[in-house]
C-alpha cells in the first residue's frame, strides 16, 4: 500500500481549491510537502509489522488532526505566531531543503547499475544546471523585461519538458530508463476506490493514531503556518490582512476529507508559497541613492504592489486536475526519474540560496573591505556573535535532520516546535538585544501580524489608546484643534481599516505618527512634515509649515 502520482495530484488539487475558493490568504500554495512524505513513510514503516489497514489508519489520523486543528483554530492558538522569526523560519527552511536534495539522491539510487544510472546522473545535474541558471536569467539585468519573467517563471517547467525528449537524442534512446509509474486516469494506484473503509480497522488503533495526530497537528501548525509567514513576508508590499485562524480551521478540513479519500494531508508548500507571491510582484525600475542620500544615476528593481488574487491558485488546481486524465497521464508516464531528480535539486538549491542561515554563512566568508557598508551584519561589534547564532541554527537543522533518517521520525516536528520558546526565551540571554535585531527579523509585516496580536515585543496601538501586545490599555489621548487638519495629511481626510489597509498601516498607525513627532519636540498647531508611504510608491514628503 503506498500513494502513487494520482493520490498526490488529487491532494494538491484539493488544497488548492479549497484555500483559492475560501482561504483568508489564497496566496499561499498549498499541495505535498516533503516533510509529510517523512511522516507517511515512517508510520507505515511503524505500523505495517502489525498488519495493520494503512489507509485506515491513516484516515483515523486525518479526523483526529481534524478535530485538533479545529480547536487550535477555535481557541485562536495561532496567535502563538507572534514569536516565530526568522530563527525558526530559517531553519525549517534549511531542512525543507535537504529533505528535497535528499529525496533527489534516493531517486538516483534507484535507478539501478551501467548505462542508466549514469545517463540519470547526468540528466539529473544537467536539469539542475539550466533550472538554475533560468532563476539567474530571471534576476539579472539580461535582456527585456518580459523575457526575464517569462525565463523566471516557466523556465523550470520547460526545462523538465526538454529534457524529457532529451533522452531520446541519439544513441540515449537505447538506453532504458525508469520513468514516473502512472496508473489509470482518475483511479487509485491500487486496487481500491476513493473512498476509504475507515471502520476497517480494530478498536484499538483508532486510539492508537492519536499520538500520529497530535504529531501531524504540530507539524501542519508550523509548517502550513511557517509557509503562510513567509509567502506574506516583509518582502511583500502586501495590503490585503491575513487570516491565520480561519485558513488552520480549513487546513484541518482539508486533512479530514484527505484521509478519507486515500490520498496524502496537503498543506503549505516552502519554497512554492513565497515563489507564488514574488511571481505575483508587479515591479518597477527606481533610481537607487547612495548612502549620502544622492542619487549617482545607478537603477534598481523595486517592488511597486502584488497582484493579490485567487485566480493563479484556483486555475493551477484545475489545470493539476486535468493533469490526472488519460492522455497527460500518458505525458507524464515519459518523463525519466533522473529528470525528476533534477526537479528535486532545482528546489533544493533554490531554497537554499535564499535562506537566511545561507546569507549569513556567505557573510562571514566576504573579504570586509569589499563587502558593503550598508550591510547591517557589518554593524555588529561581535563577529563571533555571527558565528555562535549560525552554529546555533544548523545544530537545530541537524537535530531535525538526523531524527528523521531513525524510526522516530515521526516525532520531528516536536523539534521543529521547540525552536519556537528557544528563541523567545533562551537566545535573548546569549545575544544582546541589538544583536539579535541584526541577526533575527520578524517574518510578516506588523500589517500582517494584526490579526494576531503583532509580532512579539510590538505593541499594537489604535486611534483611542495604546495597547499593549496582551491588551491592556495604556492611556489615551485628545486631539487639539489641528485634528482634521493633521487627518488630511494622514490619509484624505480619514484613517478607516480600509484606509490603513490601503496604505499597508496597521491600526494605530496615526498614533504612532503623532507620538514620533512629540518625541521630536513638534507641538502646536502646524502643518507638520510627515512621509506617507504606500506599499511599493515613492514616498512623498509635505512640506513643514509653520504658523
Amino acid at each position: 500500500m503506498s500513494y502513487g502520482v494520482n493520490e498526490v495530484l488529487l491532494a494538491s488539487v484539493l488544497g488548492s481549491v479549497v484555500f483559492a475558493v475560501f482561504a483568508a490568504q489564497p496566496l499561499v500554495i498549498v499541495g505535498v510537502t516533503g516533510p509529510i512524505t517523512v511522516f507517511n513513510y515512517t508510520v507505515y514503516d511503524i505500523m505495517a509489522p502489525s498488519g495493520t489497514n494503512y489507509f485506515a489508519f491513516m484516515c483515523w489520523i486525518g479526523l483526529w488532526s481534524l478535530v485538533m486543528h479545529w480547536i487550535l483554530a477555535i481557541t485562536n492558538a495561532c496567535n502563538a505566531l507572534r514569536y516565530v522569526t526568522r530563527f525558526s523560519c530559517d531553519i525549517f527552511g534549511f531542512y525543507v531543503a535537504f529533505i528535497y536534495l535528499q529525496k533527489g539522491i534516493q531517486v538516483l539510487t534507484r535507478q539501478g547499475s551501467g548505462d542508466a544510472f549514469y545517463l540519470s546522473i547526468t540528466v539529473s545535474l544537467l536539469v539542475l544546471v539550466v533550472g538554475y541558471l533560468c532563476g539567474v536569467i530571471g534576476g539579472s539585468n539580461l535582456f527585456q523585461h518580459y523575457v526575464r519573467v517569462f525565463v523566471k517563471d516557466y523556465g523550470t517547467p520547460l526545462t523538465v519538458v526538454f529534457f524529457t525528449g532529451f533522452v531520446h537524442i541519439g544513441k540515449m534512446r537505447d538506453v532504458s530508463l525508469n520513468v514516473l509509474p502512472t496508473t489509470d486516469s482518475f483511479f487509485p494506484t491500487t486496487d481500491r476506490g476513493w473512498f476509504i473503509h475507515f471502520w476497517d480497522i480494530r478498536v484499538s488503533e483508532i486510539f492508537i493514531a492519536i499520538p500520529f495526530a497530535i504529531l501531524l497537528t504540530i507539524l501542519f501548525y508550523f509548517d502550513h503556518n511557517v509557509s503562510s509567514l513567509i509567502a506574506q513576508g516583509t518582502e511583500f508590499p502586501l495590503r490585503k490582512p491575513a487570516g491565520f485562524h480561519w485558513d488552520i480551521f480549513l487546513l484541518g478540513l482539508t486533512t479530514g476529507v484527505a484521509g478519507l479519500l486515500g490520498i496524502p494531508f496537503p498543506n503549505g508548500l516552502i519554497p512554492q508559497a513565497p515563489f507564488h507571491t514574488d511571481a505575483l510582484c508587479v515591479t518597477k525600475v527606481v533610481t537607487d541613492p547612495n548612502e549620502e542620500g544622492e542619487s549617482k544615476g545607478h537603477v534598481v528593481t523595486k517592488v511597486d504592489h502584488v497582484v493579490e488574487q485567487r485566480v493563479s491558485n484556483l486555475a493551477q488546481g484545475i489545470l493539476t486536475l486535468g493533469t490526472m486524465s488519460g492522455p497527460l497521464l500518458v505525458v507524464l508516464h515519459l518523463i525519466p526519474q533522473g529528470v525528476l531528480a533534477g526537479l528535486f535539486f532545482v528546489m533544493g538549491v533554490q531554497a537554499l540560496e535564499g535562506n537566511g542561515i545561507t546569507l549569513k554563512i556567505l557573510f562571514l566568508c566576504k573579504d570586509k573591505k569589499l563587502t558593503s557598508s550598508s550591510d547591517p551584519m557589518r554593524r555588529i561589534q561581535r563577529r563571533e556573535a555571527i558565528w555562535i547564532f549560525i552554529a546555533i541554527q544548523l545544530f537545530g537543522f541537524g537535530a531535525t535532520f538526523a531524527i528523521t533518517q531513525t524510526i522516530a521520525a515521526v516525532g520531528f516536528p516536536i523539534i521543529i516546535l521547540l525552536l519556537i520558546p528557544f528563541r523567545t526565551f533562551v537566545l535573548p540571554t546569549w545575544f544582546t538585544q541589538e544583536e539579535l535585531s541584526l541577526l533575527d527579523a520578524p517574518t510578516a509585516s506588523p500589517f500582517t501580524m494584526i490579526s494576531v496580536g503583532g509580532n512579539h515585543g510590538e505593541k499594537i496601538e489604535d486611534d483611542l489608546g495604546s495597547k499593549d501586545q496582551n491588551g491592556f490599555g495604556s492611556g489615551t489621548t485628545t486631539e487639539g484643534p489641528s485634528t482634521s487638519t493633521s487627518q488630511a495629511l494622514l490619509g484624505g481626510g480619514e484613517d478607516t481599516i480600509e484606509g490603513l489597509a490601503e496604505r499597508g498601516e496597521g491600526p494605530g498607525a496615526r498614533m504612532k505618527r503623532r507620538e514620533s513627532w512629540r518625541s521630536d519636540g513638534r507641538s502646536g498647531n502646524i502643518v507638520e512634515s510627515i512621509e506617507m508611504q504606500k506599499p511599493g510608491m515613492r514616498r512623498r514628503s509635505m512640506s513643514r509649515q509653520s504658523n
